[in-house]
């Protein structure tokens, strides 16, 4: 069976060439993503995510820079790049319209592997680093 640390380059270059069932194929039917977008369980919302994250960014690339040198749970820092040119989601229900602006946000995200499937994805980036690149302000807080 494949390692945490297998499944996981398996699943960027999933990613990388936009091949939604090979992405899914990494994860258990009952696997739950966490991003800063949000948690997403089982095939059905871990595709929305994906699904989504590729209207967003169609050119969307996840380049690994270092891999922690341990099987399960594997431990990856990514650089994550594409051109914004779809709608994003934002914090509250805000949407960001797309801007054509490229974006270079770091990242690091641990997997958890049982059965030779993906159980666990906690991916965390930079929201802030995103949104400064797309030129996109945060609300401020109500004045008290």
């Amino acid at each position: 069976m494949p390692s945490a640390r297998e499944l996981k380059d398996r699943l960027f270059a999933a990613i990388n060439s936009h091949d939604l069932y090979d992405v899914l194929d990494c994860y258990a039917p009952d696997a739950v993503y966490i991003s800063p977008a949000g948690i997403a369980e089982g095939h059905e919302q871990i595709a929305w995510a994906y699904e989504d994250l590729c209207k967003v960014f169609p050119d969307i690339y996840y380049t690994a820079w270092y891999k922690a040198p341990c099987d399960d749970p594997a431990f990856t820092e990514y650089t994550m790049t594409g051109t914004h040119m779809g709608a994003l989601l934002l914090p509250g229900g805000r949407v960001a319209a797309a801007t054509g602006r490229r974006i270079t946000v770091r990242g690091s995200c641990a997997c958890a592997v049982e059965n030779g499937k993906i159980v666990t994805d906690r991916d965390y980036y930079d929201q802030l680093e995103l949104y400064s690149q797309l030129g996109i302000d945060l609300e401020s807080p109500p004045e008290s």
